[in-house]
């Protein structure tokens, strides 16, 4: 009789699991009827919203370095073309192309010598939600409209930065449109196959989708078997196309395996956010023991990674928390100048924006409130200015400069 029990008692199990599997195959289901609909949003979304960022004359003398009489005097005379105009005849505002076009004409183009070292900046942590590919995109964004030529590279298989750029990944996007065809392949020798245009001028994106997570395990799997040359691949490809760009900023994923190893290898500068949280810092630090562990492995094998700089901003910061206060504090003693000045504060028109799968930088007004969004634009700036400084002071024909004009 207990036979009998425990065998009607195993069936009753084993029918409990079977109804649990058709009830995930409906979730599953449902949620796929769902997302299928918000992609439609978004693509219809995307249609009407994605385009250059655009600026007013004042701004556009601001970015480009000279005065508006200076801009005005140069389309009177034919230097520049005519300033486009409302029906009403009212000056509108310049787009990127065009301020890269005045930046031609006055020479004030901020673009590395060619004997400069094109800059490889990694943003990374191994933990995720910290802000690591909002702050990617932001930088990349806000260098190539400081007039910097600027490739993005996203080599995180979850893709935030490349959906950012409006693209639906696993929808828009093949896996031959990503990194991974370049990672599997040796006889592949340039990665210019995969650079696609964006709606900023001089912004170039190699986008992820979902199957760059097979080249973490194929990778994995090639250097378990000797290849260890595999990780600087990232770094040969980058080469590749370096000559065209003064600044590559690369997305990796949050986790320490093939690709963030072939990411630290071909980076020249990391930049690390952490939030103020305890678990967030905690997080932070057992990365940097990894991180530490890693570079001594590379370095033994003489693969030393090459660092001119490392950085940690402060991201997600809310001030009005207590503790987050006290974590500031003991972040400012434990990082030293490492910790970039600026914090990136938390900002409810970072996340307007994100839910648009926009950024901050390319709305055309607030979605909140004007206030709200001129203090995100100050903290955006702010922390991007302080690591376009010290890229710039990586290149030897900006330095002297940059001595000059006491900022070094």
């Amino acid at each position: 009789m207990r036979a009998i029990a425990k065998g009607d008692a195993v069936a009753s199990r084993a029918e409990e699991l079977y109804t649990d599997r058709a009830h995930v195959a409906q979730l599953a289901e449902r949620c796929s009827s769902i997302l299928e609909k918000l992609r439609d949003n978004v693509r219809n979304a995307r249609a009407n919203d994605r385009r250059e960022p655009t600026f007013p004359i004042g701004k556009a003398a601001e970015l480009v370095g000279r005065t508006p009489a200076a801009i005005r005097d140069a389309e009177k005379d034919g230097r520049l073309p005519p300033p486009p105009r409302t029906e009403t005849n009212r000056r509108v505002g310049y787009t990127l192309a065009q301020l890269n076009d005045m930046r031609g004409v006055f020479g004030t183009r901020p673009w590395r010598d060619a004997d400069d070292p094109c800059a490889i900046v990694a943003v990374q942590n191994f933990k995720g939600g910290v802000g690591k590919s909002t702050i990617s995109v932001h930088l990349a964004q806000y260098l190539a409209i400081r007039g910097y030529r600027v490739a993005l590279i996203d080599c995180d298989s979850q893709a935030s930065a490349t959906t950012l750029f409006g693209y639906v990944p696993d929808l828009d996007l093949a896996e031959e449109e990503t990194l991974y065809p370049f990672l599997r392949q040796d006889e592949m020798t340039s990665l210019d196959y995969a650079l696609r245009k964006t709606h900023f001028d001089g912004l170039d994106l190699i986008p992820a989708n979902l199957r760059l997570f097979q080249s973490e395990y194929e990778l994995a799997a090639r250097m378990a078997r000797g290849q260890g040359a595999l990780l600087d691949r990232l770094s040969q490809g980058i080469a590749s196309i370096s000559d065209r760009y003064d600044i590559v900023v690369i997305d990796p994923p949050p986790a320490l395996g093939a690709i963030s190893l072939s990411v630290l290898r071909a980076a020249t500068a990391l930049v690390v956010p952490v939030p103020p949280t305890v678990m967030d810092f905690s997080s932070t630090a057992a990365f940097l023991a990894m991180l530490d562990e890693t570079m001594q492995v590379l370095t033994e094998r003489g693969m030393a990674p090459d660092l001119s700089f490392l950085r940690f901003v402060a991201s997600k910061v809310d001030e009005n928390k207590s503790m987050q206060k006290e974590l500031m504090n003991l972040m400012r003693q434990v990082f030293g100048t490492a910790l970039v000045r600026s914090p990136l504060k938390d900002s409810a028109e970072i996340d307007n924006a994100t839910a648009r799968l926009m950024t901050v930088y390319e709305l055309d007004g607030p979605m909140t409130s004007k206030a709200v969004r001129d203090r995100c634009l100050a903290y955006l700036d702010g922390v991007n200015g302080e690591i376009e400084l010290d890229v710039r002071a990586t290149w030897p024909s900006h330095l002297k400069r940059l001595r000059q004009e006491g900022l070094v």
